[in-house]
Parts: C-alpha cells; structure tokens; sequence
C-alpha cells in the first residue's frame, strides 16, 4: 500500500503521519509531498527517513491512497490530477464537502456510501466531526429536530501562526498576528470569514455538513463558533431537541456502549470533558448531559475532541482503513 502524505511538513500532515504509525496502518512505501520550497528536505516515519516529494512525482510514483492536508486551493488545483491518475484522495479541506458529487464522510456514521468509483473523498470540518460522532446514535433513537450549537475552539484550528501569536502574546512578544485581535486571556467570536447572512463560514459549515453527513436534510442547525486561548481541543456546547422523549439514563448508556465515544460524567465529582484530558486522543468525550428545563424533548450536552485527531488526521486514515478493509483501492 502506498501512500501519499500531502502537505506532510504541516500541522495536520505531520499528525497524519504520526497516527499512520500509531494504528499500524499498511505502509509499505510512504510518499511525503509538501511544496517546492520543502522538496528534498526528509521526515521521519517510523524510524526511517523519507524525501519530501512534489505534486508531480508523487502522482507519478502512483499511491493507492493520497490524504490531502495543503489548503482548499490546493486541493481544487491537484486532486483531481491524483484522481485522473487513478490515486484516491482524502482531502482535509473544504474544497470538495459540499460538492454533491463528493461523499463527506465520518466512518462511525457514512463510510458505507463508499465504493471504489470515489476517487475524491472529503473529511469534514473537524468541529463538525466531533458532533456528528456524538449526534448519530442519538438520531436513529429520538430522531433530532434541531440542534444549536456553540464552539470553544483551540487556536490550533488556525494553524502555526496562531499558535506563535498565543505563544508570543503570553511571553510578552511582539510578533506577527493571526488574528485581528490579541487571542491571549480573549475569546474571539469569529472563525473564518462573515457571509451574507451574518454568520461565519465556519458556522455554516456545521450547519451543511451535519445534514449532508447524516443524510437528513431535516435536521435544523444553528451554529456560533468562537476561538478561545487554548491548545489542543476544541469544545462545544450542544442542545438538542428530539421528536421522541428520551429517558437520561438511556442516553448515558447510549453513550457508553456507542465506539469512538468516552463517556465522562460524574458531577460529584466533577469530571466532565476537558481539551487538556482530550489532547492527543482519538476518542469524542462526552459530558455535562442534562435535560433541558425550558421545552420538552430537549437535552444539553458537553462535547470535547482534539481537533487535529479525530477532527482532522484521525478522521482521514479511519476512511483509508475502511477503503483497505473493503478492497475498494
């Protein structure tokens, strides 16, 4: 099984990486591909050293799989160039999620809408996956209404500069910015770009991707998504509302038996989902699950994940097993 790493000296590419070799995924040739500046620089893959290779000769060494982490530009401009040469693309960015002819795809919840005709394969929007995950089995048993949403997301969303900006502000440093704002002891409610109708991009996003991934148009989603100063997790607060009523000890054994998903509710004594227990982890934590006391049929939970695993490179090398798994490349 070859493989692609593309945009392997970023952030999400180097824990692509680190978590191909974690599950002992079937490497049998690693292809790290960066830009032009970084060709010829090596990474380390299990131990071993491997050449930073371009676009170009990556598609010509022929992976099976190539998982994409280099910006939607990018991925507009040359996945369809690895697709035409017959590689499988899984791309971490937004360019291909909302394509109807794209599957977007959480493996706990969609992966068998795939089949070897797919050659261009999009992971979702990493606080999109992490609710998703923890949406679904309760969605095949209450059926969901409507879920609103607020985000707490780690400055590692935004990528290295943001996390010098953190860094820096906290060290007291003059440096380069990230944000409009100083993100140290600051919460910034805006991630990504305004559109038209006052929310962000990325709030969309959530709102889009949920109903593509879970297949039900139905659901009604409304998102705020806000940056907070923290490494490693994004956080989210979730209230959802069902058509069917719901005892709270089913939804906790719901939760418990549900793979992918941590349980970690016990307010006596106070353990409940945090980014600084989450980080590094492939698991969604779920806690803080309540009743909601102001309608009927409506509960509020805790979700927790870090980002760039299971919101990111996690999410990616779960789809290329499942493609091994099932022959389809």
């Amino acid at each position: 099984m070859k493989i692609a790493v593309v945009g392997a000296t970023g952030m999400v590419g180097t824990v692509m990486l680190k978590v191909l070799a974690e599950r002992n995924f079937p490497v049998t040739e690693l292809i790290p591909v960066a830009s032009e500046k970084s060709v010829g620089k090596e990474i380390d893959f299990k131990g071993k050293k491997y050449k930073v290779h371009s676009m170009t000769d990556a598609i010509a060494k022929k992976p099976q799989i190539a998982l994409f982490s280099a910006g939607g530009n990018t991925s507009l401009e040359w996945a369809p160039k690895f697709a035409e040469a017959g590689i499988t693309v899984i791309d971490n960015s937004s360019a291909w999620r909302m394509d109807i002819s794209k599957p977007l795809v959480v493996p706990e919840i969609n992966a068998h809408i795939l089949t070897a005709k797919d050659k261009i394969i999009a992971n979702p929007n990493c606080s999109t996956i992490q609710m998703v995950v923890v949406l679904n089995p309760l969605h095949k048993k209450y059926k969901i209404k409507r879920v609103v949403v607020s985000t707490y997301q780690s400055v590692t969303g935004s990528g290295v500069k943001a996390i010098t900006q953190l860094n820096n502000e906290r060290g007291g440093i003059i440096g380069e910015m990230a944000y409009k704002y100083p993100i140290d002891l600051n919460v910034i409610p805006q991630i990504d770009v305004f559109v038209d109708n006052g929310y962000t991009k990325e709030e969309m996003k959530m709102v889009n991707e949920t109903k593509k991934i879970m297949g039900d148009d139905n659901i009604r989603v409304t998102a705020t998504t806000v940056r907070i100063p923290v490494m490693g997790g994004h956080s989210e607060s979730v209230n959802i509302e069902f058509e069917k009523e719901f005892e709270i000890k089913d939804v906790f054994d719901l939760m418990k038996k549900t793979d992918g998903i941590i349980l970690q509710d016990d307010v006596t004594n106070q353990i409940y989902p945090m980014p600084m227990n989450a980080y590094d982890k492939d698991e969604v934590f779920v806690g803080r699950i309540r009743r909601d006391e102001s309608q009927p049929k409506t509960i509020n939970m805790w979700i927790v994940a870090d980002n760039l695993r299971k919101g990111a490179a996690t999410n990616a090398v779960q789809i290329a097993e499942y493609l091994n798994m099932k022959k389809l490349v």
